[in-house]
């Protein structure tokens, strides 16, 4: 049973051999107590059933998969994209070390991230001590030039006050006055983590333009701001770089972590790399106006934005898919004066030529889809344009009036009219809706991987088979450096679409002289 220098095995081969099924059999024979195969088997399929699905959705005490994450994930995300800046969690050493190694198993990067530590002394007597000597410790450890500070659960139950406990930490010397500590309070337990992000994002604006306005001038320094909100594509950011310079548009992408989250093997560790300055964030109220990337999950940085700096914000939807990319340009071109250039209409003329070559293959089939209210909005939007048919479109963290959009757009094409949109739901709800209406492949983050695995254990003609597009991806590498955005993303989402369609087909007609008469080289 012990490995051999020369020939380490990973996991998968190793446990194949017979020795460990001999030990894991052993071990289900003794120890495990289960209950008879068929007895599971039974369970198994009535958890496929119509009568099932009913009962699972009236559910109400239990959240199985739950398809979002917690806030202060998102303000740790909005943090790491300013400069030199070391998000801080007012928490659990416990909770920072999730934080972290969710995103490091997403972009393989290592991650900066510190807490204070909190304890049990500290959920009784508040965490006031742990602030002091936490921002004490990080700015002398980690040298950055801003501490941008969220919270925990555990803070917030007991009530902890972010702003006195900075101030007093401040006053007492533990840092500078002149420092640069925002905060936000993100309380886990209400929200998700596009939440925690719009309130870090509202933070940081607060902090370095709310008591500085008089001096400022909308439109004086010619340029655009970019607010992402939560995106980890970082080929979006630079998709929307791109674009922007094409048409020579000045922008300030407030909250930029692309390269922090992308940085090379050559040697050198960057603790810090990139980012949104200090400089750039004092000047965005200046810019000709703001616009929102992902509005449906940033209303309280829009609302600061629109009454603080008094910029229009106009209302846009993310630049998904043709006719939002279109949209978006064309609002760039509206507010800067500036013409959509020729290689921009030729970007676009390529995207609609791939759909023209694609449409047959894409044509009415089927698909459901999960991830965050803007994402899942711009997907279903695309969706419809290359005439496919969503069929369960589920969002945990969607709200009334995002549905109540979705079904309107959804109402508004034939490929939309047999849809269903979930809001509050979970992936355990997903899977009883793929059990009992059948679609031809899911879109969503890695989860979705056990729903397929279910589908499979079922039978070969009930498998939905998993296209990962989303958040989180743990189980594929380098796809966080894809773009769905712009003309470019509606070309990469397509490929992957497509070439989904097109592997599926050659996996179902590889059969000898059975299957494989549509086994071809052309289509």
């Amino acid at each position: 049973m012990s490995q051999s220098v020369e020939n380490i095995k990973p996991c998968y081969p190793l446990f194949g051999q017979d020795e460990y099924k001999d030990m894991l059999a052993n071990k289900r024979a003794s120890f495990e107590e289960a209950h008879a195969q068929t007895q599971i088997d039974e369970t198994f399929l009535w958890t496929t059933s119509e009568e099932y699905k009913e009962l699972n959705f009236q559910r109400e005490a239990l959240t199985i998969n739950p398809a979002k994450a917690c806030q202060p994930l998102g303000a740790v995300l909005c943090s790491l994209g300013f400069e030199n800046t070391m998000p801080y969690v007012h928490g659990s050493q416990g909770c920072v070390a999730y934080f972290r190694t969710y995103f490091n198993r997403h972009f393989k990067e290592p991650i900066s991230c510190v807490s204070d530590s909190m304890t049990e002394d500290a959920a009784v007597f508040g965490g006031q001590q742990n602030m002091k000597d936490g921002l004490e410790n990080c700015k002398a450890i980690y040298k950055p030039d801003m501490i941008a500070v969220s919270t925990t659960c555990m803070a917030e139950v007991i009530g902890d006050d972010l702003n006195a406990f900075i101030n007093n930490s401040k006053k007492e010397g533990h840092i500078p006055q002149e420092f640069p500590v925002p905060f936000a309070h993100t309380p886990s337990f209400v929200g998700s983590h596009v939440t925690g992000w719009d309130n870090m994002f509202e933070g940081i604006a607060r902090y370095f333009t709310l008591n500085h306005m008089e001096d400022k001038v909308i439109g004086s320094n010619h340029k655009i701001n970019i607010v992402p909100g939560f995106e980890t594509y970082l080929g979006n950011f630079r998709v929307i770089k791109r674009m922007l310079k094409e048409m020579d548009v000045g922008m300030s992408m407030l909250s930029d972590p692309e390269e922090v989250l992308d940085t090379p093997a050559d040697g050198k560790f960057r603790m810090y790399s990139g980012g949104t300055t200090q400089a750039e964030m004092k000047d965005a109220p200046n810019a000709m106006d703001t616009i929102l990337l992902q509005p449906w999950h940033l209303e309280k940085s829009r609302k600061f934005i629109a009454n603080t700096w008094k910029h229009e914000v106009p209302k846009l939807n993310i630049p998904m898919g043709l006719d939002w990319t279109d949209e978006f340009l064309m609002k760039v071109s509206e507010i800067s004066g500036q013409p959509i250039p020729e290689s921009l209409e030729k970007e676009r003329g390529r995207l609609v030529d791939m759909m023209t070559d694609s449409h047959t293959w894409l044509h009415g089939k089927k698909f459901a889809l999960w991830g965050d209210p803007d994402f899942v909005m711009g997907l279903t939007k695309f969706l419809l344009e290359l005439g496919c048919e969503p069929t369960h479109i589920l969002c945990n963290n969607g709200n009334k009036r995002w549905k109540k959009v979705m079904d309107a757009m959804l109402a508004e094409s034939p490929y939309g009219a047999n849809c269903e949109v979930h809001i509050g739901r979970d992936l355990w709800h997903m899977r009883s809706l793929v059990f009992t209406n059948k679609p031809d492949f899911m879109i969503g983050n890695s989860y979705g991987k056990f729903i397929q695995r279910d589908t499979l254990y079922k039978g070969k003609e009930f498998e939905v088979p998993l296209i990962r597009i989303g958040f989180p991806i743990f189980d594929r590498h380098h796809l966080h450096r894809q773009t769905t955005m712009g003309y470019e993303g509606a070309m990469q989402i397509l490929t992957t679409l497509v070439n989904s369609v097109l592997e599926r087909l050659d996996e179902e007609t590889r059969g000898m002289q059975t299957t494989d008469y549509n086994y071809d080289l052309v289509r």
